[in-house]
């Protein structure tokens, strides 16, 4: 008899297998990242098809084979379907996927990246809150979130700057995305999330480059 297991998360990235099958990376509440396959998926009218796109956020039923789990069930609640209409957007999009994929692991407690993940994605599809900043807030919680932020760099930062940075390591995902600030902040904002990033984030992120060649 097999046993299955339900967990909450969202896909962050799929390749095809064989003629019809997918394999999915979904970062999960309950047992961090993990590798999945949806047999079928490709097949026109799978049940599986839009549930294993990336950014598909939503519970999943499993059961574990001997490398792997596989997809039984899936109930989607949210799937982004606006990103999908905004190019640069869905490369936001893809970029925090890809960081996500970088500073996760197996059987880790990833519910704070997880949360951060989702919250991150849902504010690039609220127009009051530029996708810059959505960015930075997301580089910069990333670090905390994982042990690695050094705290505010020395430099002659604006008082609403250092305002900004205190309130991001300080705030729960859910309460981030709350605030905007001037475009004069928000370079400040960006030139230290860059500087961050090529320090502690040490990967090449396809998307990311693609993202800057159409901003």
């Amino acid at each position: 008899m097999q046993d299955f297991i339900m967990v909450t998360g969202m896909v962050i990235s799929q390749l095809p297998v064989g003629e019809y099958d997918r394999r999915v990376c979904i970062l999960t509440k309950e047992r961090g990242k993990i590798s999945a396959f949806a047999k079928g998926a490709r097949r026109s009218g799978s049940r599986f098809m839009a549930a294993t796109n990336p950014f598909s956020f939503g519970q999943f039923k499993l059961y574990e084979g001997k490398n792997s789990y596989n997809i039984t069930e899936a109930v989607i609640s949210r799937y982004f379907e606006e990103l999908r209409q905004d190019y640069i957007g869905a490369y936001y999009g893809m970029y925090f996927l890809e960081v996500a994929d970088y500073y996760t692991r197996e059987n880790n407690d990833e519910k704070e990246m997880l949360k951060l993940l989702y919250q991150s994605v849902r504010a690039l599809s609220h127009p009051s809150i530029p996708d810059p900043l959505v960015q930075c807030v997301y580089e910069l919680k990333t670090l905390q979130v994982n042990g690695e932020y050094p705290g505010i760099p020395e430099g002659e930062w604006l008082e609403s700057t250092l305002y900004a940075l205190r309130f991001i390591e300080t705030t729960a995902p859910e309460k981030l995305y709350t605030f905007t600030v001037t475009e004069e902040v928000l370079a400040q904002l960006r030139e230290i999330a860059e500087n961050y990033r090529q320090r502690y984030m040490d990967r090449h992120f396809k998307s990311l480059e693609i993202l800057e060649s159409l901003c």
